[in-house]
């Protein structure tokens, strides 16, 4: 009896052991399955060659990438695999491993299209579907290689956030420099100028410059070829360009070189104007907020002490936040339009990174209906609403704002400079801004500035007036931009910079002299 009990107990067993080998036979070959299909990949490579590649569809155009992305995936095959043979120190297949890997990386490099591989990749594309073959045959280890995955899963992501990172970092820094060949620009036009008799630096038809009848803009930079394509894309599409003045304000270092070049290279029948925003002697600290701000221990130790960490581990929102545009009185000139134009009722301000592609006139027949400011809204959805540029944890905020107003955008605004007076705009903007010593209220910027002081005071306009994000956003439709009567390139990816984006270049560079002297001396091409 007892023998019996032991002899159905063993079989029990045994029929145990024999249901939990199947179930783990069943997972192994469920978890091998993606495997099999790249060693399948492998070795039917010869199939993609001839075009009966059937695990990817080989798409039949110049911009097929089939044959690139099977190397990288042999590639990521082949990095597992050298993990479980170091594990089992099968050192021949480790170096035949690390030669296959070491011919793929070196036959893929940074292609994106198989147009742009070598003759020959198909040779190194089989002859690693061999040996993974084999490393598959000897080194079959389905849980050995799923940590190994994993694990370069994980030091892949972190790569990514750590290339993101400085990608990120290096793009802020990029967007902080000016060009060598823009700075030469600038050099030689000063020196030109400062050559020139007094006499002959002084621009025709001044007495258009407070004609209230004309179309005058209000254009601040420090960047002189930026501000020549503005003047230009806007006096090529003008249809009346005798009466359009251009009002353009720079610092003392580049007053000259600015002068120079529309000296130099005059715009049609337009009006120019330049003024140096040195010679405002009513712009000065006691008046301005912002430049006591900006004069002040706490602003330069944020700017300028040592020890402040601006590298790509501290991240880059202290970087974009200390970039030298926020020092510059040009950028917050644009809260003083009355003082800098006291005669005129109407005012398009622009911004140097923009390019104008049609006739601007009927702005100024826009009835604002009471409004001070003209602009294109830019919110959608839950983007560009007043709750991304202010803090509304702050009660200030929080009692005089709604956090799903609609932001706008500042590069082509229409102003009724009659109704700013009426308003007292400009001490709107003094009252926001010095309660923003301590930067509670905002970061630095003129966006969150503007959208406080015109609240409820800007009129929206048509979206084809003013499409914008050609500085950052490389999925902007091009049919946006083709109807659009002027384009942004709001962003660092300026136009005029190596880093801006390539597909968007064309639409700012057409306005620009290269054949001038000095843009070839100063290599800008």
């Amino acid at each position: 009896m007892h023998t019996l009990f032991f002899d159905l107990q063993q079989l029990r067993l045994r029929r145990h052991e024999k249901r939990l080998t199947e179930l783990l036979q069943q997972d192994e070959g469920e978890k091998a399955r993606l495997e099999e299909e790249a060693i399948k990949r492998s070795k039917a490579v010869d199939g993609a060659i001839l075009g009966k590649y059937s695990i990817w569809r080989r798409d039949e155009n110049e911009n097929s990438d089939s044959l690139v992305r099977l190397i990288r995936d042999q590639v990521i095959m082949a990095r597992a695999y050298i993990g479980v043979a170091q594990a089992r120190n099968n050192q021949r297949l480790l170096r035949d491993l690390r030669i296959r890997l070491r011919d793929s990386e070196r036959v893929v490099g940074d292609a994106t299209i198989d147009a742009e591989l070598p003759r020959s990749a198909p040779d190194k594309i089989r002859a690693m579907g061999q040996v993974l073959a084999k490393a598959r045959q000897q080194n079959y280890d389905c849980n050995s290689l799923v940590k190994g995955l994993r694990a370069m899963l994980h030091g892949a992501e972190d790569y990514a956030r750590s290339l993101r990172k400085q990608s990120a970092f290096l793009s802020q820094l990029a967007a902080k420099t000016m060009p060598k060949g823009l700075h030469c620009l600038s050099l030689r036009l000063n020196v030109q100028y400062h050559v020139l008799p007094p006499d002959e630096r002084q621009f025709p038809n001044r007495e258009k410059l407070e004609d209230d009848d004309l179309y005058h803009y209000a254009l601040f930079s420090d960047n002189v070829l930026a501000a020549a394509v503005v003047v230009n894309s806007t006096v090529l599409h003008a249809e009346e360009p005798d009466k359009h003045v251009f009002h353009l304000v720079t610092d003392r270092l580049n007053f000259g070189a600015m002068k120079m070049w529309f000296l130099d290279n005059p715009p049609g029948n337009a009006t120019i104007h330049v003024q140096n925003i040195d010679d405002f002697t009513w712009l000065n600290s006691s008046y301005c907020p912002v430049l006591r701000q900006l004069e002040s221990a706490a602003m330069k130790d944020y700017y300028f002490k040592p020890d402040q960490t601006t590298s790509v581990t501290s991240g880059t929102s202290n970087l974009k936040y200390r970039n030298p545009k926020y020092l510059s009185m040009l950028n917050h000139l644009r809260f003083y339009l009355p003082e800098v134009f006291p005669r005129l009722s109407k005012i398009l301000f622009l911004d140097d990174d923009i390019v104008v592609q049609k006739d601007l006139t009927p702005l100024w027949s826009v009835d604002l209906h009471g409004k001070v400011n003209g602009a294109v809204e830019t919110c959608g959805a839950s983007f560009h609403r007043f709750d991304k540029y202010l803090n509304f944890s702050n009660p200030h905020i929080a009692r005089n704002f709604d956090p799903n107003a609609c932001g706008w955008a500042y590069g082509m605004n229409i102003f009724d400079l009659e109704e700013w007076k009426k308003r007292d705009i400009t001490g709107i903007y003094h009252k926001w801004q010095t309660m923003n010593k301590d930067r509670t209220l905002w970061k630095l910027g003129t966006l969150p500035p503007g959208l406080i002081t015109f609240y409820n005071l800007t009129y929206p306009l048509d979206k084809s007036w003013h499409v914008l994000g050609l500085g950052y956003n490389p999925g902007v439709d091009p049919e946006e931009i083709d109807a659009a009567a002027v384009v942004h390139y709001n962003g660092n990816l300026k136009p005029w910079l190596e880093i801006g984006l390539s597909r968007f270049k064309g639409y700012w560079s057409r306005y620009v002299k290269y054949d001038h002297p000095y843009l070839q001396e100063c290599n800008i091409q």
